[in-house]
């Protein structure tokens, strides 16, 4: 049977841990087949590091872990996803900002050519109005032609 536990290293008062899959019947300190992780017992927070991925593909196959490491997973599961929700957070925080200063400057010289040629539509639109004024005369005189033919 194959067992996910702590292997000691580090000096007297000073011990440091790995966090190793061995056979059972392997001493504490003897042959292993991985090591996954560390623990550092003197350290207040962020005392230890796994990786989940090994150590779900050793559950997976069977493998069973110690009381110890058995906690370490479940407190690095849950850190996991906590960090998750935070990157997510940021994420969103991030994402909304929209790159608008680029477009402005394509249309500042779109409107530069338009400039231009505003003078010449500004011409036409004088002769337009005075067309339409001239208009209203022609057809004052078919009215009075209709009223003549009554």
């Amino acid at each position: 049977m194959v067992k996910i536990r702590l292997r000691r290293f580090g000096k007297k008062n000073t011990p440091i841990y790995r966090v190793v899959v061995a056979d059972k019947r392997s001493p504490r300190d003897g042959r292993i087949i991985e090591e996954i992780g560390t623990y550092d017992p003197l350290l207040k927070k962020d005392n230890f590091t796994l990786k989940l991925d090994r150590v779900d593909y050793w559950l997976g196959v069977g493998a069973q872990p110690s009381d110890t490491v058995a906690s370490f997973i479940k407190k690095a599961r849950k850190g996991s996803l906590e960090e998750a929700v935070e990157e997510a957070a940021v994420e969103a925080a991030e994402a909304p900002t929209p790159p608008a200063p680029a477009p402005e400057p394509e249309v500042a010289a779109v409107e530069e050519p338009a400039a231009e040629e505003s003078p010449e539509p500004e011409a036409e639109a004088t002769a337009e109005a005075s067309a339409s004024e001239a208009t209203p005369e022609p057809e004052a005189p078919v009215a009075d032609e209709a009223k003549a033919e009554e």
